[in-house]
């Protein structure tokens, strides 16, 4: 049973937004006739979420292509992803990158217009706890999508109202700091205001599972405060430097102690396809198979060999040159069950051996889509935070000052690597912590963000391109801008000088 569904409305006020500065957004008219009624309003907060839906993908192509866990390079140099992988300094055409800014500013648009009728005609909603909540999650929503476009861009345009064509065209992007004290800003009223649980008193799912509850909230509050601390490397991108390593932890052990999340007994149990809303899911974004237009999830399929899906009698559903990084597979020692869970191959097929390795972490081999029409159609939540990544984020919280000791970091540690299968370990540092975060959330899109944050991407980045592109000798020299990408070429066209490109593209 799905929920709060990955739906695009065909109603006007909820159609495409703009894809690009130069097209025209939706008009005031058109808004004005849709908000009449309070199911209208909760549409329209329906449609925020549906910007969601690009999301897994988003991360697999920018933060775990971009990282040490893939090796996405080949022969021919011509898949979007090799630039992003082997650091070219030419990718600001890349479709990836235009995706991620397309579709996180139409979020925004999306969340703006929302906010406006609320202020304008919120009171058609009667009941105020409603009017509050749909309030909260248009706002918690439009801090995720800023959150999302600072990390991987610096400096944005900040739009926090249904602006016209004209507007936006002089919106110059505005400092990083700005753009935090927005996401802030929203996420403060968030946490304040949103829905403890969409549970019913037994603990079942009801109709509304799967929106953002105040300890997503918090937990995103916490994500940007740490992102926030990290290192500046001289570029204007998400790290100020600043240490706010306390009020992250503060909000984790808010959501710690609320009792309503628990650590699950093993691995595999997370990402069962008859498990989702389980009790480590902090905030997901819902899929739902068998519709039409298709509302499967995309992700799964990306990095499966096609020969191998065809093996398991499935159809063509994959054919990626991304395998998982051979240096990634060697940090898995005996007898760590999380491997099996996360990483398959190499592999036979009709007596050939593939060596290609790919993520399996999302994957169902009995929940193949049957036919090739249906190879997006897989109906699996992505989970985008959960209880452990809390309990690690607590852990680097104390490594950097936050309250706590080190007793309490390497219990964490050693929690996880208990249902991981193996022994426990002794004052964990900075750096065992993002290794044990590098295997337990493999695929999942924080490692290369949890590299920037931590400051240790320049000492692990150089190296491992030397070690894992030695015989190919493909890969770019990795330079400190590389910690964020070049604005959209498209972008910088639709007005000449609105927007400087970043160093370093």
């Amino acid at each position: 049973m799905k929920n709060i569904l990955i739906i695009i409305f065909s109603v006007v006020i909820l159609g495409s937004c703009s894809k690009e500065l130069n097209q025209q957004p939706i008009s005031a008219t058109s808004t004005e006739t849709f908000f009449t009624t309070t199911n209208d309003f909760v549409q329209g907060v329906n449609a925020i979420y549906a910007d969601l839906a690009g999301y897994p993908e988003r991360v697999l192509n920018l933060s775990e292509t971009r990282s040490d866990n893939l090796y996405a390079v080949s022969d021919g140099g011509v898949r979007d992803w090799e630039g992003i992988n082997s650091f070219w300094n030419s990718i600001s055409g890349n479709p990836y990158l235009s995706e991620a800014w397309n579709s996180d500013f139409n979020g925004i648009y999306r969340a703006n217009v929302v906010l406006d009728k609320l202020q304008s005609s919120g009171n058609i909603v009667k009941d105020p706890v409603l009017r509050n909540r749909l309030k909260a999650e248009a706002k918690f929503l439009r801090a995720f999508y800023y959150f999302d476009l600072v990390r991987w861009f610096g400096k944005l345009p900040i739009i926090d109202h249904p602006a016209l064509v004209s507007e936006v065209l002089n919106i110059p992007r505005s400092p990083v700091s700005d753009v935090y004290n927005l996401i802030i800003s929203d996420l403060m009223f968030a946490k304040d205001s949103l829905s403890a649980t969409y549970m019913d008193n037994a603990g079942k799912i009801t109709t509304n599972t799967g929106r953002a509850t105040k300890n997503a909230a918090k937990g995103l509050l916490a994500l940007v405060y740490m992102t926030r601390s990290g290192p500046t490397y001289d570029v204007e991108g998400p790290g100020l430097g600043l240490n706010e390593w306390s009020q992250a932890e503060t909000l984790l052990d808010e959501i710690i102690t609320s009792n309503q999340y628990s650590f699950l007994p093993t691995f595999k149990e997370i990402f069962r396809f008859n498990n989702e809303y389980n009790k480590e899911v902090i905030f997901d974004v819902n899929f739902i198979s068998g519709q039409t237009p298709i509302l499967g999830n995309h992700f799964p399929a990306l990095l499966v060999p096609e020969d191998w899906a065809t093996y398991k009698k499935a159809a063509t559903i994959g054919g990626s040159d991304r395998p998982v990084s051979w240096d990634l597979k060697t940090e898995f020692t005996s007898g760590d069950v999380r491997r099996q869970h996360t990483i398959h191959g190499p592999f036979v097929v009709s007596g050939r051996l593939d060596t290609l390795s790919f993520f399996i972490k999302y994957i169902d081999s009995t929940a193949f889509p049957a036919t090739i029409a249906l190879r997006f159609d897989w109906p699996i939540n992505f989970i985008v935070m959960r209880y452990t990544d809390v309990l690690l984020m607590k852990a680097e919280c104390i490594l950097n000052g936050a309250p706590g000791d080190q007793a309490t970091v390497d219990g964490y540690v050693n929690q996880v690597r208990q249902r991981a299968g193996l022994m426990p370990t002794s004052g964990v540092t900075l750096s065992q912590l993002m290794a044990e975060r590098r295997l337990e959330f493999a695929g999942e899109g924080l490692r290369w963000h949890d590299l920037v944050r931590s400051g240790l991407v320049t000492s692990i980045i150089p190296p491992w391109i030397a070690k894992v592109d030695a015989l190919r000798k493909q890969m770019h020299e990795f330079k400190k801008e590389y910690v964020i990408y070049p604005i959209p070429q498209a972008e910088m066209d639709v007005k000449v000088g609105l927007y400087t490109q970043n160093s370093g593209y």
